[in-house]
């Protein structure tokens, strides 16, 4: 009764003495993908895109055909700024109507 099984070892006790064992996640192969920076200076071409749109409006365009085109599928975190950058071509639109609205009227 007092005798312990020696077939029935656990990797623990195989182990030696001193040395660790890495334990790994199911979604550590995941991880992996977003270990690299995002283009454009680090944070992504969506939101690269929303800052220069404010000088050069038409990069607010080419953001949103990104994201309509389901860019952020390749990373997803190009999503919140390609989505920034839609709604700020969409307040771009807007703006514009109205004030060829007002000027033609």
């Amino acid at each position: 009764m007092g005798e312990v099984d020696q077939k029935a070892s656990t990797d623990l006790v195989d182990q030696k003495k001193g040395e660790y064992l890495l334990i790994r996640d199911a979604e550590d192969g995941q991880l992996d993908i977003y270990d690299k920076p995002l283009p454009c200076f680090g944070c992504g071409i969506g939101w690269f895109s929303l800052l220069l749109g404010f000088v050069f409006p038409f990069m607010w365009y080419y953001a949103t055909i990104l994201y309509f085109g389901n860019y952020y599928h390749k990373d997803p975190r190009e999503r919140s700024g390609l989505a920034a950058s839609a709604i700020a071509a969409l307040i771009c639109t807007i703006v514009v109507v109205i004030i060829i609205g007002i000027v033609i009227l």
